[in-house]
């Protein structure tokens, strides 16, 4: 009988602490172009094997595409539960996607879906690798314990590149096409919430947490001429 109250007692302690947790929701303003689009090259006249079709970027608004390769996570190794398993395609001789968030301790595999060989290799400081060619249907996994950002390329096709965005704990994201993310389940505490951009580097903003929640979180890439001043002086 004992035992039922204490685990009853505890279930509730539990639930209130779900309770307390916040979001950290905010909004990336980008008001001009930032990323120099590559095309993927034509096939040399040379290559042996099939002719694979060359991937393309869908049409959008420059600038939403821009804000959704905006990555955005809480700096700080604290303990959490996000590790996961995600896929990084090598298809129409083209990484897709070309942005990966995962939190450290997670893996990424690679398959190759073109009837071609493939090659994926980094050399970012993050994490080294070259996992060689291979052919279609087959996959390499690698893991990554250490939070960084990590560089792919392929050394067959030298237009091929993507990067993993290894984050130091589960509480990260990408923001949308509107620039909108949430951080959800955030307990009460003093942050900083770092946005990163694969052109214009790293921004953060010192965010707290409280029982009643949080102020929306703006971060506009690139800095101002004054912002980039003040910052500089921090």
């Amino acid at each position: 009988m004992f035992g039922r109250a204490l685990s009853s007692v505890l279930l509730i302690l539990m639930a209130g602490s779900l309770l307390r947790a916040g979001d950290i929701e905010g909004t990336v303003v980008i008001e001009r172009k930032l990323t120099k689009r590559k095309v993927t090259s034509s096939t040399d006249p040379y290559q042996r094997g099939p002719a694979v079709e060359l991937g393309s970027d869908q049409e959008q608004d420059p600038l939403a595409f821009e804000r959704s390769h905006v990555v955005i996570y809480l700096e700080g190794d604290f303990p959490s539960d996000g590790v996961t398993t995600v896929e990084l395609n090598q298809q129409n001789r083209r990484f897709s996607p070309d942005l990966v968030v995962v939190p450290a301790g997670s893996t990424v595999s690679f398959p190759n879906l073109d009837p071609i060989f493939h090659n994926v290799f980094s050399l970012s400081k993050a994490k080294s690798f070259d996992l060689g060619n291979y052919p279609k249907d087959h996959t390499r996994i690698v893991t990554f314990s250490k939070a960084g950002i990590v560089f792919v390329d392929c050394h067959l096709h030298p237009n091929m590149s993507a990067v993993i965005v290894v984050t130091p704990n589960q509480w990260s994201t990408k923001a949308d096409a509107s620039g909108h993310f949430v951080l959800p389940n955030v307990r009460p505490g003093t942050y900083t919430v770092v946005a990163w951009h694969k052109s214009a580097g790293f921004f953060r903003k010192t965010v707290r947490v409280t029982n009643t929640g949080t102020d929306p979180v703006e971060f506009t890439i690139p800095l101002s001429e004054d912002g980039a001043v003040q910052q500089a002086r921090k």
